[in-house]
């Protein structure tokens, strides 16, 4: 891999693919609800305001310019920042293609949004989101609205490269939202982490070097910490031990690495930081509830023929 930034590792492993968005225009007081689908969300305010509640736990008051993105979508619940908690969910309704309309539908237009839905082609997505924010929150992002803008109009037409375009335009979209979303401060993860000047020098050392025996210690030396405050300070921040991390993302590696290269357990083993082939399968057989070899086997029966 090119990069050591962090962020751009785990967006590039996730392989973002287009799903669909949409305009959605709203009038009166009105309310709508989404079953939790695990997959990623994001919802930017071009005009008037909205109130989204994610699974009952995280409430974002958003206004025009606001984005918020959740990489792994739980139950969402949207409506006017004055509707009753009593009012009735409604579906939205459609009036042309990508074009949609939720409240009265006489009412004057007093909100717009752009609400669309990616997908992860990562077959160890869900490992990947567990390193980032359940959810994150982007003010007045001008170069958001702009890739957002760029990503509904690629959607919508049928021209040549679509599919590739689009796959780079959410990359860079998840990217610039992960690194503005520092608003969201209440949410552990690895955007909070990369905020901290202390644990962002641990976390790029970590990343950098997948390979190297990392102790708590030597992780705190790079943060310029003691030990017990480098540790305190990084499982509070970034919701995870630091030992936990490392692992997280040596499994990640290890997972695209068994995708993309012949069966070289061994050479595997050292590149994300097993001294032997028999350790690494241990390891990996006790993370992932497959060996290596079956990991490989399994992967490349659901590979579509080329």
């Amino acid at each position: 891999m090119i990069t050591t930034d962090p962020l751009a590792q785990i967006v590039t492993l996730l392989q973002p693919a287009a799903r669909f968005s949409k305009l959605v225009e709203c009038g009166g007081t009105w309310r709508t609800h989404r079953e939790a689908t695990g997959e990623p969300f994001y919802c930017a305010i071009l005009e008037g305001s909205c109130r989204i509640n994610f699974g009952g736990v995280q409430q974002f008051d958003l206004h025009a310019g606001d984005f918020v993105l959740a990489p792994a979508m739980r139950e969402l619940i949207s409506s006017s920042p004055d509707a009753p908690a009593e009012i009735p969910s409604t579906l939205p309704v459609r009036i042309s293609e990508g074009h949609f309309r939720v409240g009265c539908q006489h009412d004057p237009v007093d909100a717009r949004m752009v609400i669309g839905h990616c997908s992860f082609a990562a077959p160890d997505a869900a490992l990947l989101v567990s390193l980032l924010p359940e959810a994150l929150l982007v003010r007045d992002s001008p170069r958001l609205a702009t890739l957002i803008q760029l990503i509904g109009e690629e959607s919508r037409q049928q021209r040549s490269a679509k599919e590739l375009v689009l796959e780079r335009l959410l990359e860079v979209l998840l990217i610039e939202a992960l690194r503005c979303g520092t608003d969201t401060a209440a949410a552990p993860g690895l955007i909070r982490g990369l905020s901290d000047i202390r644990l962002a020098a641990a976390l790029r050392a970590l990343h950098e070097r997948p390979e190297h025996p990392w102790t708590v210690a030597e992780l705190a030396s790079a943060a310029s910490l003691s030990r017990s405050a480098f540790f305190e300070r990084f499982s509070r921040i970034v919701g995870q031990r630091p030992m936990e991390y490392l692992l997280a993302w040596r499994m990640a590696l290890a997972k695209q690495l068994l995708r993309t290269q012949e069966p070289a357990i061994e050479q595997i083993a050292a590149q994300v930081g097993y001294g032997s082939g028999s350790s690494f399968s241990v390891a990996f057989t006790r993370y992932a509830g497959l060996s290596p070899r079956q990991y490989m086997r399994k992967t490349a029966a659901n590979t579509p023929e080329p």
